[in-house]
């Protein structure tokens, strides 16, 4: 692929990042895993997430959340993942906050055609609260040489005793350079309710074996118009065998 043309892509996911934020509706975390389309036949794997927010007027009050999942394959196609969520929204509030069950559906097969898709299916529960949402979407990969290009666009629900029953979009997207497999540098963006954010990210896989790798992933993420929320750091790593 050309320079020029690598350079169009990038442009025209900023373009999209920013225009895709007028269409959400609803106030939760935007900034998280960019999913790709793929399942693994007969895959288990163990996935730690976490995130640190620095919030920009109440620097002694940093948001952190933390995801401690196990999943397994239950098709040929598809994947099921069951979290366990803790949050931290001030430094004497750090609690189990819910759990969130993920459905990972590959609709093609990888390389059958020019884009690889796959779909999304997620329902989180708050902890101690009638508070849900769901979220569902489209993924999308295509490969431009050594690059790769990754997209998610997503419609949440939101319900519950505490929360206005609404829907907001989000729009997530991830231009990967695989240089290594240990070493893959990349741009990521977000966009969703009253946030837009974009950043740099590291990732990498070892192999042990045919099934047995590990995967990695560290980003920043900084907001481009979000008054609150300055920064998002971003760490995922994920054991599968």
């Amino acid at each position: 692929m050309k320079l020029y043309s690598k350079k169009a892509v990038i442009e025209a996911l900023c373009f999209v990042c920013l225009g895709s934020s007028t269409l959400a509706l609803a106030d939760g975390r935007v900034v998280d895993k960019v999913y790709h389309p793929y399942v693994q036949p007969l895959e288990r794997s163990f996935e730690y997430r976490y995130f640190y927010q620095r919030q920009a007027d109440h620097p002694d009050n940093n948001a952190m959340g933390q995801k401690l999942g196990y999943g397994f394959s239950v098709a040929e196609r598809a994947a099921l993942e069951i979290y366990a969520i803790a949050d931290r929204v001030s430094p004497e509030d750090y609690k189990l906050s819910g759990y969130e069950l993920e459905l990972r559906w590959m609709l093609t097969e990888q390389g059958q055609y020019s884009a690889d898709w796959g779909m999304l299916f997620e329902l989180e529960r708050q902890n101690n609260q009638d508070n849900y949402e769901f979220t569902t979407g489209l993924l999308m990969e295509k490969e431009f040489g050594p690059t790769s290009l990754t997209l998610n666009a997503l419609a949440v629900y939101e319900w519950g005793k505490t929360l206005n029953s609404e829907w907001e979009s989000e729009f997530r997207a991830q231009y990967r350079y695989r240089w290594l497999p240990a070493v893959q540098p990349a741009i990521e963006l977000y966009a969703g309710e009253n946030y837009k954010g974009a950043g740099p990210s590291l990732m990498g896989v070892h192999k042990f074996d045919r099934q047995e790798q590990l995967k990695w992933e560290l980003a920043v993420i900084v907001a481009i118009d979000n008054q609150t929320v300055d920064r998002t750091l971003r760490f995922a790593l994920e054991y599968e065998f």
